[in-house]
């Protein structure tokens, strides 16, 4: 049995790999939800809308083949060659033509379509929520891992931001210092991101042909798209806030927010049917405070998260952890499925190596 902790994109993945290659394993997610930083949400309208990880792009070459393999369509970002562009509180918002972009893509039916995907192709049993790993032993032939319940195994995928395991996991013996020093300093992806999403009736900035790209050095908006659906029949707008604005309450959030796009979009702005936020920082099984300033992407990638540790029994995945595009999607497939390919590789040695015992004739 491998115990994989973390139903995010990189532990579904795993768990996805080791079924297909006969591997038993249990996935222990903290949440009560799928997905960790994938989130959609739906609304009353029924609009997928990304509060979590949302684009890719031609260069998420692992990504695609999943989609592929998995029969998932994906869509080009709407962008269009104008956008709105606010340079500061004293100045209006200005139009202003961009130069052709690199394609980036969204996931139809949204993000969380791949995980749910996922989870489909495994068995109920295989993933327990709300299991909040607090210790992990490795023993000589067994790792124990403590949570809600203890389960036990013979390894342990740690598929969760390496600062999250690191500060929060007591490990029986202790991982080596120089991997905790890195773990620890180690920047989670998304982790202070603040996301907003408006669900519409109508398209308004379609009817009205305006950009619905909004960038903006003032705030509390920094960077706005359109969001519609890939069938464009699902009408929305979604983005990112200033991390700052966190201090703040969700009212206050809310107003500055409509303050804003009021004076980008007009009064037709403030008539959506749904207005959601995700602030990441207010999310415990994604935020850890860190002892110093990290810069984006700090330690993502680091090679000492390719180690296995402890003879086989402990893996670092997670998408901090990949060699690859670190941080994002396509970092957690590499991540997934280069775990999987250690753990299949250490089960088949371990077969090779067990000696063959003949039966003695009675």
């Amino acid at each position: 049995m491998i115990l994989i902790l973390g139903a995010g994109l990189s532990g579904l993945l795993t768990g996805y790999r080791l079924k297909q290659a006969g591997i038993p394993f249990k996935i222990l997610e903290a949440r009560n939800r799928l997905g960790g930083r994938i989130h959609t949400v739906y609304g009353n309208s029924e609009t997928p809308v990304e509060m979590g990880a949302t684009w890719f792009t031609q260069q998420h070459e692992q990504l695609k083949v999943l989609l592929e393999e998995l029969e998932l369509e994906y869509f080009e970002q709407h962008m269009g060659s104008k956008v709105f562009y606010q340079t500061s509180t004293t100045k209006p918002t200005q139009l202003v033509q961009i130069p052709s972009q690199a394609p980036s893509y969204r996931i139809s039916g949204g993000t969380s379509h791949l995980i749910n995907t996922l989870f489909q192709k495994l068995d109920a049993d295989d993933i327990l929520f709300n299991q909040t790993v607090s210790k992990i032993k490795i023993k000589q032939n067994v790792v124990e891992v403590h949570a809600k319940e203890t389960f036990k195994g013979q390894a342990v995928v740690l598929s969760i931001p390496p600062k999250l395991w690191a500060k929060r996991i007591v490990f029986e013996p202790v991982l080596p210092k120089e991997l905790m020093k890195v773990a620890e300093q180690t920047h989670t992806w998304m982790e202070d991101s603040i996301k907003i999403g408006l669900t519409y009736t109508r398209p308004f900035w379609q009817d009205e042909q305006l950009p619905a790209t909004l960038f903006s050095n003032t705030g509390p908006i920094t960077e706005f798209y359109d969001h519609s659906n890939h069938q464009k029949t699902k009408y929305a707008l979604c983005g990112f806030i200033n991390a700052s604005f966190k201090q703040q309450s969700f009212e206050e959030r809310q107003a500055s927010v409509l303050s804003q796009l009021t004076r980008v979009f007009g009064s037709k702005v403030v008539d959506y049917i749904d207005y959601q936020e995700c602030v990441w920082s207010a999310e415990e099984n994604t935020f850890e405070a860190s002892d110093a300033f990290m810069h984006p992407h700090q330690n993502n990638g680091n090679p000492i998260f390719n180690t296995v540790l402890f003879d086989g029994k402990v893996f670092v995945s997670s998408s901090e952890s990949a060699k690859a595009f670190p941080g994002y999607m396509e970092g957690a497939v590499h991540a997934g499925n280069g775990t999987a390919e250690k753990i299949i590789a250490t089960q088949k040695n371990r077969l090779e190596e067990t000696p063959i015992i003949p039966k003695l004739k009675q």
